[in-house]
């Protein structure tokens, strides 16, 4: 047993390179996973840089100066954030404010079908069933709860301070980021050994498809969303722009996404309509947006990007989710790119062929 395990890591790590790409790889997910609170602000600013670095190249490229590449670049993003806050939040803000209200009615009339049903099947349905059903359902529906699960999504505390700090050092961050992006990154490497040629190769890789895969999401995330509210708005259902922004977001968490916005938005046709053909409609008609999405329009727009397959992607969902929360989950198919890439590079040691001449 001891030498396998001496041959395996000859194998594995007897190159420096894959030595040194490790310890590269360990370090950065330890100051994730014990310091990510405190960097939060520095980690979304470089996340936002990263998803802002293409219009800025391509406009140095044309011979703009970064700097002011960079302002121009980040005044049109805080714009083009602005007008979403203060036009889109404001409407889905009211729409969910309202659907909690509602909550209460849409159970007292789901008791009532619900009894209908008992009545008419009552050898299928058991009262004391449907009684711990109702408190339960109750205690999930109790506005303290609701704001509770809310906080724990969001990770932190909604305070204004909060708030401030992230509005005000985030756009800094992100435009030193841009502007002094060559003397930063130079700087950098003084903290990483010199033997990094391999860690390099899986950075140029990883750069390209985590690009391909962001941009692909944005897409995506625009397409169905705009999609479903067209279509819920013209199905008169009711917080047609709240399911539908509900419905785009959905496609950051494969798989997962799609079932778990599925069921409000039966719940809401079910508690407006009832069993009725404009219920089998509308369902009829979001399946047929999740197949055109998951059949037609990801084949087209992720035709660059990484391929894995969907067992990877659950695995690396719960896995990442598991570590790092909400975002472990938003990012989980770019770790797992990550990983793929690591071991498509990683370097094995050919085992020596040794041969043995015959005694003639």
């Amino acid at each position: 047993m001891l030498t396998l395990l001496t041959t395996w890591y000859k194998e594995r790590f007897s190159d420096p390179q894959a030595v040194t790409l490790v310890l590269i790889l360990i370090g950065i997910a330890l100051v994730i996973y014990f310091a990510g609170g405190l960097l939060a602000p520095l980690l979304v600013a470089l996340v936002l840089a990263f998803l802002l670095e293409w219009p800025v190249a391509q406009m140095s490229r044309l011979g703009i100066n970064r700097t002011t590449a960079a302002s121009l670049v980040l005044f049109m993003f805080v714009g083009v954030m602005l007008v979403l806050i203060f036009g889109l939040v404001p409407s889905i803000w009211k729409q969910g404010v309202a659907l909690v209200t509602d909550l209460p009615t849409m159970l007292d009339k789901g008791l009532i079908t619900a009894q209908g049903y008992i009545n008419q099947y009552p050898q299928f349905i058991n009262p004391d069933q449907l009684d711990s059903m109702v408190i339960e359902l109750k205690k999930m529906l109790d506005t303290q709860h609701l704001l509770d699960i809310g906080k724990q999504i969001l990770g932190y505390s909604a305070s204004l301070l909060v708030l401030m700090v992230y509005a005000i050092l985030v756009p800094l961050l992100v435009f030193f980021f841009l502007k002094d992006k060559d003397e930063l990154l130079s700087g950098s490497k003084r903290f990483i050994p010199t033997n990094r040629d391999l860690a390099h190769k899986v950075w140029i890789e990883m750069n390209q498809q985590i690009f391909n895969y962001i941009r692909g999401k944005v897409i995506e995330i625009i397409i169905i969303g705009v999609v479903s509210y067209i279509f819920f708005a013209l199905m008169d259902l009711r917080y047609a722009a709240l399911l539908g922004v509900l419905t785009g977001f959905s496609v950051l968490i494969p798989y997962v996404g799609a079932t778990l916005v599925t069921l409000p938005i039966a719940l809401v046709a079910f508690f407006q309509w009832g069993i009725s053909p404009e219920f089998g409609y509308l369902m009829l008609g979001y399946a047929i947006i999740q197949a055109l999405d998951g059949n037609v329009l990801v084949p087209i727009v992720f035709s660059d990007a990484v391929d894995l397959h969907p067992v990877f992607i659950i695995a690396a969902v719960l896995i990442f989710g598991g570590l790092w929360g909400v975002w472990g989950v938003f990012f989980a198919i770019p770790l797992a790119s990550l990983v793929k890439a690591v071991l498509n590079a990683w370097p094995t040691l050919e085992p020596k062929v040794e041969t043995v001449e015959k005694a003639s």
